[in-house]
C-alpha cells in the first residue's frame, strides 16, 4: 500500500516522499484513515514504528481544508511529556507541512516565555506543548482553545509516569468538548487505556505492539559486574572495541554527572543529558551527540523514549531501570530503521530483582558474558526464567474528566 491510497493530498505526500518514506507502517496504515474519518483513536505502538506520522500526516489533512485562525487560538493540540519530544514532534509537523499553508508552533518550559507568547499571537493551527508551559501561557492570555478541533495526547502513560496526570486534567477542563480525541503511546497499561476511553467518544482501537517484545534487530547482554566497576569497564570497552559512539543510562542524575566527569578525565569527549540541566544544555548535548561532536550521551529516563538518533550502533544500560518496561524503551534506541544495534547492561548483585523482572517481561533470559579483567567480587546470581504472564492490573472505574 502507498501513501495515496490513504486520503492524503499531494502536497503531504510530496512532503513524505521528500523524506525519503514510500509506504505507510502499520500503525500510519491504520490510524490515517480512522482519523481522517473522524474517529477518535487510541493506539500503542513501539517506538520506531512510525507512530508520530500516524497521526500528524491526517491531522494537517483535516487542518488543511480550512483556514479558520482566531486571536491566540490553536486548532490542533499536541501534549507531550518532554521538551526533546516536543521538538522532535514539531520538527516533524513542519517538515510534513512544507507545502501546506500550515502555522504550527512548540511551547515547553525551561526557556523564556516571552518570546512562546509573542508567536502565538494571531493563532496557530498545530501546537505542540508540554502541559505545564501550555498551562502557565493559558494564565497569561496567550492561548485560547474555544477553536480547538484536535487534542492528541502523545506517549500518554510516560506523562502519567511523570506526575502530569493533575495538568492533564486541568487542560482537559479548558477544552471544548466537541473535539477530536487521539491517544498514542509506546505502551498502553489497562489504566491508561480507561481513561483513554473516558475522554474519548466510540474510539477506534489499534495495537502493534506485540504481547511479548521481540527485539529483533538488537544484540542485547550483559556483563556480571560490582558497581565500582562499572565507570572502568566502559571506558574499557570504549577504548578497546573502539566504539564511535554510544548512549548510556544511568538511574540517577548525580551519577551521570559523576560518570560525565570521570570519562571526559580519561580523555572521552562526553556529555549529559537530564532534568536538572538547563533546556539550552540538553539541546546542545543532543545536538552535538547527533553531530559526532560528542562521543558518549550519558542520560537518565528522560530520552528512553521519543528520541530519534540516526545511526546509533551501541547503548548501554549503566544501571538498570527502575520498570522493566523501561529497559524495552532504552535499548529501543538502536536497532532502529532496519540497522543492527547492540545493547550492553552491566548489572551488580543489588540490581539481581530487577533483572529478573526484565527477564520475565522478555520472556528470555539476557545473554551474560564474562568481561576480562573485571571479575566482580559479588557474584550475580543466576536467573531462572519465570514463565508466567504478569497478571493486569484491574482497571479503574472510568470517570469523566
Amino acid at each position: 500500500m502507498s501513501f495515496s491510497k490513504l486520503g492524503l493530498s499531494k502536497q503531504i505526500i510530496n512532503a513524505v516522499s521528500d523524506e525519503g518514506y514510500k509506504n505507510p507502517t502499520m500503525i500510519q496504515a491504520q490510524s490515517i484513515p480512522a482519523i481522517l474519518s473522524g474517529r477518535d483513536v487510541i493506539s500503542d505502538a513501539q517506538t520506531g514504528t512510525g507512530k508520530s506520522a500516524g497521526f500528524i500526516l491526517p491531522i494537517l489533512e483535516i487542518l488543511s481544508k480550512s483556514n479558520r485562525l482566531r486571536g491566540n487560538n490553536t486548532r490542533s493540540l499536541i501534549l507531550v511529556p518532554t521538551r526533546e519530544l516536543a521538538d522532535q514532534v514539531h520538527q516533524s509537523v513542519k517538515k510534513y507541512s512544507t507545502y501546506l499553508p500550515i502555522k504550527s508552533e512548540v511551547v515547553f518550559g525551561g526557556v523564556k516565555i516571552n518570546p512562546q507568547m509573542l508567536n502565538l499571537r494571531g493563532g496557530v493551527d498545530i501546537l505542540v506543548a508540554t502541559p505545564g508551559r501550555l498551562l502557565d501561557l493559558y494564565k497569561k492570555n496567550s492561548i485560547k482553545f474555544t477553536k480547538l478541533e484536535v487534542l492528541v495526547l502523545d506517549e500518554a502513560d510516560r506523562m502519567l509516569d511523570l506526575g502530569f496526570i493533575d495538568q492533564i486534567k486541568e487542560i482537559l477542563d479548558l477544552l471544548p468538548k466537541n473535539r477530536q480525541n487521539l491517544l498514542f503511546s509506546a505502551t498502553f497499561s489497562d489504566e491508561i487505556r480507561e481513561l483513554g476511553k473516558s475522554i474519548s467518544n466510540d474510539p477506534f482501537e489499534i495495537s502493534v505492539t506485540p504481547s511479548n517484545p521481540k527485539l529483533e534487530t538488537i544484540e542485547h547482554y550483559l556483563y556480571p559486574l560490582d558497581q565500582i566497576q562499572k565507570t572502568d569497564a566502559l571506558i574499557y570497552l570504549f577504548k578497546k572495541e573502539k566504539w564511535k559512539q554510544a548512549l548510556v543510562f544511568t538511574s540517577t542524575k548525580h551519577g551521570a554527572d559523576k560518570l560525565v566527569t570521570d570519562l571526559i578525565k580519561k580523555g572521552i569527549s562526553t556529555a549529559a543529558i537530564h532534568g536538572n540541566k538547563s533546556q539550552a544544555a540538553r539541546t546542545k548535548a543532543l545536538a552535538d551527540f547527533k553531530d559526532g561532536n560528542v562521543k558518549i550521551l550519558v542520560a537518565t529516563e528522560i530520552i528512553s523514549r521519543g528520541i530519534d538518533i540516526n545511526q546509533l550502533y551501541k547503548v548501554v544500560n549503566f544501571d538498570l531501570p527502575r520498570r522493566a518496561e523501561g529497559y524495552i524503551h532504552r535499548i529501543g534506541r538502536t536497532g532502529r530503521a532496519g540497522i543492527r544495534g547492540t545493547a550492553i547492561s552491566f548489572v551488580n548483585a543489588d540490581e539481581f530483582e530487577m533483572l529478573q523482572i526484565i527477564e520475565r517481561l522478555l520472556q528470555q533470559l539476557i545473554p551474560r558474558r564474562i568481561l576480562e579483567g573485571f571479575i566482580p567480587k559479588v557474584m550475580l546470581a543466576e536467573s531462572v526464567l519465570n514463565t508466567k504472564p504478569f497478571k493486569k492490573k484491574k482497571p479503574k472505574k472510568n470517570k469523566k474528566i
